[in-house]
């Protein structure tokens, strides 16, 4: 027999009561009636403090059954459980509870399922003595509403046992239930339970079994049950639709959208968020600004949780000004209306449009979280806005998120894109602890500041702490040993690849492809390259890059064809790896085509293949087509002044050059190492020594850039042109290092130019010790002894060659004519047109003897008759190419030829003949710098 409750419920003490009303716990050793009156005063509301008899005060004195069971129904809001509470009393005082037909205990059971509280909903269950169907699901609900689904599930067993039958109520509870305890076995029972019942066919019970199945991936099933729901009301749609979106399947979700709303149905807010959060998945555009057209037709995009998505759906999806529009429609932007802005801004690279939404954010009443300060820490590293992080990281200090891993990862990113390597590692070192995170955060910003040794460092202790690597950590280690070029780095990073599984990870083979390509590895590289699973458009550009580093320059524009033919879309980088290695074929015609597919592309814009299509036009010969490159850059770094600069001195015009250079500095772009490398060989053209001096000499007062063995040998140079060798000799001696073969070849040069023998073999004694394997140096010098006359010294230098086993290059002249490459070598006769090339060499040599021309013999080192070296000289490779473009394009077209070796100075002297009888322009670029032979002059001013 059940005890009746007491009247009032026993003493409490004050102290307890204090301590439950202070800290809002309610202690559970007290027994329930206990904790009932209790609970009222955690409850943190100004009526807890009230008498029981207050809530009843507008009653009259004598209350019906129905007048409690109204109020019990109606308690709602902060202050239900303590109203409940206080009503729980008076039933309880007034011997309500007890009868066994007493409906009060129900209603309890259901005010403290409301109130969060299943524990007491059960122990009041408990003490029913027939509880009925309401009451069962009233319970089953309470429990899987606070999470305690295997209660939910045991409390049904219970209901099931005792013979009391489900109601349309009771089956969602379950669903969810088993969908949170991940059981399908019970979730299947449970639905043949309903298939019994009858309730199959209830629109509420089948929307949770479509969840149900949708939540274990069975879209199939739900479908099913959908198409099986005659009442099909906006929720069904919603759930299916859900259930779709949920499991990926993206383009049936739009499918069915369209069918709901062209068969009448409207969606509602739940719907059209559903359909935005799809359209973000896709990457659809199109159907989000479809599903925004509903949005705003049905006066939607008003709702704060839809406008929000709008934002969250265009910022993902990049098209920021159409989430600016969204955004503006929010009469009152919260933190989340803020975050999906500024994060879709950072996403997409706009940092500062994210730094100015920050201070627009900070000037409203929305006040910035966690997630937006981590966003605007990408911002801040962005924009290299040292000051911006710094505020940032205060403000998440205060806030106490220092110690988030993902804030943690944003402040070194941070540091280290801001130049301060430092701070970030002393961030790094001060975290208590480290996971596979902030390693990589930190490998990465060593990785990104060049500080290459470090990184690797690093990654060696990170291995040590034997920590599990992923691509990210792989990828930034191979960025490294691309810096310090460790092809055996390199070959021990691939071999965790392959450990790690991570080998068939596309960011880990473009790295490798990298690596290998700047390590020189071609070969390894395309291995890797091969083995890729799936390319895309980095490997094809990692390996092209690799093919135009390595010389290789015609297999990277043939992959370029594989990339296109594969429809891939090139990128900007893929461009300008493009336009390098057309650059070192001097392949004029395909770098025009491929200038021509970039700009249908629109990639010009950007700054990087902009510079490369300068470098490649200067190294092709067209240093009209650079300028006009150079001229449609619209935001112009050092990088892209040094590029045109460089090809005006290449190309001998050495006051364009030098205007240019005042023009950059007027600009206010500082020159770089290599900028003043092109100036100093500008005034080398040009003939101002004084101002070469000038600038070699104030070098890093002027512009902060320490002289390097390259500006050396381009004033050793100057001086030797212009006859002041002993000055020459001085700067070599006076340099702060030893001397390289550049310096050497420099003075070894101008030694030749000038007749100086002495001079020229000290320098041709250093340059065999530096570079024995070089004919270079041997012909050089063999050239100044043949300049004086002392043939016995070019016989000597000849069996020095001989003994040393050092062979003369072979001299190789090509000429590109309709996208195919024509090779010459001396006296070549292998061509299909070799009878007309050699008519109109002879053609032409006739009408040189009639301008004046006379050989010059002792260009050529051959130990034969004067008529014989003439005829050597004649058919010069890159005559035989001129040859065959006078006869292959039209009158007045520009002849473009390249040379493996320097021209000499026979045929400079011929060209110079040849280019005013034909009334043409020939170019010819050697192996020093580009001569343009026009109305009998030559752009060098006859010095290379």
């Amino acid at each position: 027999m059940k005890l009746r409750l007491p009247l009032l419920p026993l003493p409490i003490s004050s102290a307890t009561a204090a301590a439950t009303k202070s800290t809002g716990v309610v202690p559970f050793h007290l027994n329930w009636k206990q904790q009932i009156l209790l609970s009222g005063l955690s409850v943190g509301n100004k009526d807890t403090t009230a008498t029981p008899t207050s809530l009843l005060d507008p009653i009259h004195s004598s209350p019906t059954p129905a007048t409690f069971s109204n109020f019990l129904s109606k308690c709602a809001g902060p202050g239900a459980f303590c109203h409940g509470t206080q009503i729980h009393a008076h039933l309880a005082k007034a011997g309500l509870l007890f009868p066994a037909s007493s409906p009060f205990r129900s209603h309890l059971v259901g005010l403290y399922v409301r109130c969060g509280q299943p524990r007491l909903a059960r122990r009041l269950f408990d003490e029913l003595p027939n509880p009925d169907v309401v009451s069962w699901s009233a319970l089953v609900s309470a429990c899987t509403s606070n999470g305690l689904n295997a209660e939910a599930l045991s409390a049904f067993r219970c209901m099931h046992s005792s013979g009391a039958r489900c109601n349309e109520f009771t089956f969602p509870s379950l669903f969810k239930a088993c969908s949170g305890l991940f059981d399908f076995e019970a979730g299947l029972q449970i639905h043949g339970v309903v298939v019994v019942t009858g309730f199959e066919s209830d629109v509420f019970v089948a929307n949770s079994l479509m969840t149900f199945y949708a939540k274990f991936g069975l879209v199939s099933e739900s479908q099913k049950l959908f198409d099986g729901v005659a009442g099909r009301n906006v929720i069904s749609w919603n759930t299916i639709l859900s259930s779709h979106v949920q499991n990926g399947l993206i383009d049936e979700a739009f499918v069915l959208f369209r069918d709901m709303v062209s068969g009448g149905t409207s969606p509602n807010e739940f719907t059209l968020s559903s359909m935005v959060n799809a359209c973000t998945d896709s990457q659809d555009l199109r159907w989000g600004s479809v599903v925004h057209g509903y949005l705003s037709r049905l006066g939607y995009n008003s709702d704060a949780f839809t406008a929000n998505a709008l934002v969250d759906m265009y910022a993902k999806l990049g098209d920021l000004d159409c989430a600016e529009v969204a955004f503006g429609e929010i009469t009152c932007p919260d933190v989340v209306s803020w975050n999906s802005f500024i994060a879709g801004c950072v996403l997409h690279g706009c940092y500062s449009w994210a730094l100015d939404l920050f201070g627009a954010m900070k000037r409203s009443a929305a006040v910035p979280n966690m997630f937006t300060l981590s966003s605007m820490l990408t911002a801040c590293a962005g924009t290299e806005r040292l000051d911006a992080g710094q505020q940032i990281h205060s403000a998440l200090t205060k806030m106490g998120c220092e110690s988030d891993v993902f804030v943690g990862v944003g402040l070194i990113d941070m540091f280290s894109k801001c130049d301060c390597i430092g701070e970030a590692r002393a961030f790094f070192d001060s975290m208590l602890e480290h996971d596979q995170i902030t390693w990589n955060a930190m490998i990465s910003g060593y990785a990104h500041s060049g500080n290459h040794e470090e990184a690797v460092s690093l990654f060696t202790k990170m291995r040590k702490e034997e920590l599990s690597i992923n691509r990210t950590t792989l990828s930034a280690v191979l960025k490294s040993a691309a810096g310090l070029q460790d092809g055996v780095l390199s070959g021990q990073v691939q071999t965790l690849a392959i450990r790690f599984g991570l080998l068939s990870d596309v960011h880990v083979i473009n790295g490798l492809v990298d690596v290998y390509g700047k390590c020189g590895y071609v070969d390894d590289a395309r291995r890797v390259f091969e083995e890729c699973p799936s390319w895309d458009v980095v490997a094809f550009t990692s390996m092209i890059s690799s093919y135009a580093q390595s010389g290789q320059a015609e297999e990277g524009l043939k992959l370029f064809l594989e990339a296109l033919n594969k429809e891939l879309k090139p990128d900007a980088f893929v461009y300008s790896s493009l336009f390098n290695a057309c650059a070192s074929l001097s392949a004029y015609e395909q770098g025009k085509q491929i200038h021509a597919h970039a700009t249908k592309s629109g990639f010009l814009l950007d700054k990087f293949a902009g510079n490369s299509l300068v470098y490649m036009y200067a190294r092709c010969g067209s240093i009209e087509d650079a300028s006009s490159s150079f001229s449609e850059i619209q935001d112009r770094e050092t990088v892209s002044w040094s590029a045109m600069i460089g090809g005006y001195a290449q190309h001998g015009h050495g006051k364009e050059a030098l205007e240019l250079f005042h023009q950059m500095l007027a600009d206010g772009v500082a020159p770089n190492h290599v900028t003043l490398t092109s100036v100093l060989c500008a005034c080398n053209h040009a003939g101002l020594v004084s101002e070469a001096k000038q600038y070699f000499d104030s070098m890093v007062e002027m512009f902060g850039v320490e002289r390097t063995e390259e500006h050396y040998a381009c004033m050793i140079d100057i001086l030797g042109r212009a006859g002041r060798l002993n000055e020459a000799v001085e700067l070599v001696d006076s340099m702060p290092f030893e001397a390289n073969a550049s310096v050497w070849g420099a003075l070894l040069a101008a030694a030749r130019v000038h007749g100086n023998v002495d001079l020229g073999r000290r320098a041709a004694e250093r340059l065999f010790v530096l570079e024995p394997e070089k004919s270079g140096t041997h012909v050089l010098l063999a050239n100044t002894y043949a300049a004086s006359g002392m043939w016995d010294r070019v016989a000597e230098v000849r069996r020095l060659m001989k003994d040393s086993r050092v062979k003369k290059e072979p001299a190789v002249s090509w000429i590109e004519l309709k996208d195919k490459v024509h090779t010459f070598i001396v006296g070549d006769r292998s061509h299909s047109r070799t009878a007309e090339i050699y008519a109109k060499l002879d053609e032409l040599g006739d009408l040189m003897n009639k301008a004046g021309y006379v050989p010059m013999i002792e260009a050529d080192l051959h130990d034969v008759e004067r008529s014989e070296k003439e005829q050597l000289l004649s058919y010069h490779s890159e005559r035989l190419a001129v040859a065959l473009g006078l006869i292959s394009t039209p009158e007045g077209a520009t002849i473009r030829v390249k040379k493996n070796l320097r021209v000499c100075k026979d045929c400079h002297t011929a060209f110079k003949f040849i280019c005013k009888i034909v009334s043409r322009e020939i170019v010819i670029r050697d192996i020093n710098r580009f001569h343009h032979f026009k109305d009998g002059s030559c752009s060098c001013g006859d010095y290379w």
